[in-house]
């Protein structure tokens, strides 16, 4: 098997629109969720959602008629594939695009061109459907067109598994180059579900915080949480086989040495409250990554702030732990960020990066009162130095789908 590094990030966040924004946010505990402005959400219960502020799409599409040709989930994620590309500077090396591929997915693709396009057919006839209606609300064409623009013609797979799609495609890209299917692969995921019919499906589910205070709407592992906050934006790396990185002299940001996927099988959004899926999708990527519970691990917790999971995720990992679980530092970045649906895991794989780089982990905010179900070290409001010896990216999505990703710092 061969090894498999990251060589480059981009990310475009309620928290900011490149790594060292979105970074320095974190650490500063930053609290990216604030009022819905997107659209007028008078007739629905919630008030709170994580919008991507300042985007700029024009900096990522030579032509202004191809950016009314995207819809927005595609337009994050080919701002932030080319900011992981550039800063990898892949292009610049002797690159073969046959082993060059894109595993790059969504949890829900094109719902706001979906609600455009009805709406259209309503008020005005099929005849004003656009040519583009299909291209734009597909899922696969986040991966299809950011394969297109850098010329990538060798794997390309997108991937839908609701919360957990990002961190299945970056495992899933792990896996076919360290099996020699690709020297390099662009993974992550993009999410642009904030509209009213998104919404509105979320709050029928049972799933939002319908809390009306910025600061009381994302609470994870917090005993007064009550749902997520809905987030967007994208999450993308570039892994690459670490001799063909080498070979080109790239800057290296650590290593991705195990992977967890396994599926609940219980129900359509709730998790299994034994938290036995998440315990073995960790277990998993732990024994393929050589993880020992005695070293000092950095838990980047799904944490949606939902009853269920956040307690069901406490009680995975105090069961791999036991007595050891104080070796474990855990936070929740949704704190910040709301959740990001499809782009969350690659988001939150970028954070678990910078933080065995920087030796930072960042906090969970607005943490205040403890529940006895969530009783591990959640970092609580203020970031935390320390060196791990690995960080660990966990995401569970509707329809049971689980998913763990191990990095390790690079050692040479």
């Amino acid at each position: 098997m061969r090894r498999v590094v990251i060589s480059g990030m981009g990310v475009i966040s309620p928290v900011g629109n490149d790594i060292e924004t979105f970074w320095e946010n974190l650490k500063k505990g930053m609290n990216g969720i604030d009022e819905i402005k997107r659209f007028d959400a008078s007739r629905l219960p919630v008030h709170m959602d994580a919008e991507v502020k300042d985007f700029d799409p024009s900096k990522y599409y030579a032509k202004k008629p191809d950016i009314r040709k995207t819809d927005l989930f595609m337009q994050y994620a080919m701002g932030a594939s080319c900011d992981a590309v550039n800063d990898s500077g892949i292009l610049d090396s002797n690159l073969d695009h046959d082993r060059f591929g894109v595993y790059l997915g969504t949890g829900i693709g094109g719902i706001n061109t979906f609600l455009t396009e009805s709406q259209k057919l309503i008020e005005k006839g099929p005849e004003w459907i656009s040519p583009f209606f299909i291209p734009m609300l597909i899922g696969n064409m986040a991966a299809g067109s950011v394969s297109i623009r850098f010329e990538a013609k060798g794997p390309v797979l997108p991937v839908t598994t609701a919360c957990a799609t990002s961190t299945h495609a970056i495992g899933e890209a792990f896996h076919a180059i360290s099996a020699g299917y690709a020297d390099a692969i662009i993974a992550g995921g993009a999410e642009a579900a904030i509209s009213e019919i998104g919404m509105a499906g979320f709050v029928n589910c049972k799933a939002l915080n319908l809390s009306d205070k910025r600061d009381e709407a994302s609470l994870p592992f917090d005993a007064r949480r009550g749902g997520f906050v809905m987030g967007e934006g994208a999450g993308v790396i570039i892994l690459e086989e670490l001799e063909h990185a080498k070979a080109r002299n790239a800057k290296i940001y650590a290593e991705i040495t195990g992977y967890g996927n396994t599926s609940d099988a219980y129900h359509i959004t709730a998790p299994n409250p034994s938290g036995e899926g998440a315990k073995k999708v960790i277990e998993l990527a732990m024994k393929e990554a050589g993880v020992k519970t005695d070293e000092i691990a950095y838990v980047n917790a799904h944490g949606t702030g939902t009853k269920l999971n956040d307690a069901m995720e406490t009680q995975a990992l105090k069961a791999i732990y036991g007595d050891k679980v104080a070796n474990v530092h855990i936070s929740s970045t949704k704190s910040m960020t709301g959740h990001m649906l499809g782009a969350a895991g690659a988001v939150e794989c970028i954070a678990s990066v910078l933080a065995l780089k920087d030796g930072i982990i960042p906090p969970t905010i607005n943490y205040k009162e403890a529940d006895p179900e969530c009783d591990l070290d959640y970092t609580p409001n203020k970031a935390l130095e320390v060196n791990c010896d690995l960080a660990m990216s966990t995401s569970f999505g509707f329809g049971g789908h689980n998913a763990c990703i191990v990095i390790r710092p690079y050692r040479g």
